[in-house]
């Protein structure tokens, strides 16, 4: 695929086993010279996605998958609508965000199972019909400011996207890869059975679905002196969280009391977030999108990937990172001695 809108080839994959040197997931597109790669789907919104219409008031919050995203979206939220908490308790994180890819994560097979399951209970019926829809569509009739979220590196969003405010969060590597595993886990549609390491290797071979993460990652950071983003850090937040509301602060233009400021680093505390209905996806187990007993909000550590690597994914993490950071001034804070 690729025309007068869009500049980028679309590569349809094959599934296992009909191609000899391709080992990958079926139902996967590869798209541009980075070789981004993601569910099929996504070429039925590419196009729609990179011309989408981009207003100066618009705000989105992205990054890799599972690096602190939705973390940094209710810090945004909150310091760019004046700490409104009632309004962030009332109205879950899902709506306030429309996720702007996240209809590509189901096909139609799986919207009708979706349907199937909860067509008793019209009310579900309704949630699932409000979820599952185009995100564009809601962004046409959702009135400014707009708040949106993407997994999805610059390349790939409108070529006016710095005209909205950019709020752009970055995770080691490792730990954010652990934490995609384990959210793919808990996706009851996805049925993901494979062990972590199938799921590592997959990423070192970017062949998983939003990879490659460097690229993503430096793609922003090669942005980060734009006046429209802001490139923070999740190490950097979980070890001096007031200093990034800050600097969140600042980037909205926002002036908050220490007081303030350290009610909304309470409110940020992992221990209330976890228990923090509007954020921690508790609609999408009811709806069977996850599994009853899994948790969107996991643990919040850094380190944590040390519990999942062996000697060898140990040796090949570290010459995945050498790898890809030869080429830039980027540091992970939890990299620096």
């Amino acid at each position: 695929m690729a025309n007068k809108n869009y500049p980028y080839t679309l590569e349809i994959l094959k599934p296992p086993g009909t191609d000899e040197e391709l080992e990958t997931l079926p139902g996967l597109v590869r798209i541009g010279p980075k070789g981004y790669m993601f569910p099929e789907g996504f070429k039925t919104i590419a196009a729609d996605v990179y011309n989408m219409e981009v207003k100066p008031s618009d705000v989105f919050v992205f990054s890799f998958p599972r690096s602190g995203t939705t973390w940094t979206q209710e810090l945004v939220w909150l310091v760019a609508n004046d700490l409104d908490y009632e309004t962030a308790s009332r109205i879950p994180l899902t709506d306030r965000y429309p996720f702007l890819e996240f209809s590509i994560s189901l096909d139609e097979e799986m919207r009708k199972k979706l349907y199937e399951e909860n067509k008793g209970d019209p009310k579900k019926v309704k949630q699932i019909e409000m979820v599952t829809r185009s995100a564009l569509e809601l962004l046409e009739a959702t009135p400014p400011p707009r708040f949106i979220k993407t997994h999805l590196p610059l390349s790939l969003l409108p070529p006016n996207v710095l005209d909205a405010k950019m709020v752009y969060v970055a995770r080691d590597p490792r730990d954010a890869i652990v934490s995609f595993y384990h959210l793919t886990k808990s996706m009851k549609l996805l049925n993901y059975k494979e062990d972590f390491k199938t799921f590592w290797i997959g990423v070192l071979n970017n062949i998983q679905p939003w990879t490659p993460y460097f690229d993503n990652v430096k793609e922003s950071w090669e942005k980060r002196d734009h006046p429209n983003l802001l490139f923070l850090f999740y190490e950097d937040m979980r070890k001096d969280l007031p200093s990034s509301v800050r600097r969140v602060c600042d980037f909205f233009g926002k002036k908050y009391s220490d007081e303030q400021i350290l009610k909304l680093c309470d409110h940020l505390s992992f221990d209330n977030f976890k228990k923090n209905s509007s954020v921690n996806y508790d609609l999408m187990k009811e709806l069977g999108f996850m599994y009853a007993d899994q948790e969107f909000v996991r643990k919040g550590k850094t380190g944590g990937w040390r519990d999942y690597f062996d000697e060898e994914m140990v040796a090949q993490a570290d010459k995945w990172i050498a790898d890809n950071l030869k080429d830039t001034d980027l540091q992970f804070p939890s990299m620096i001695n």
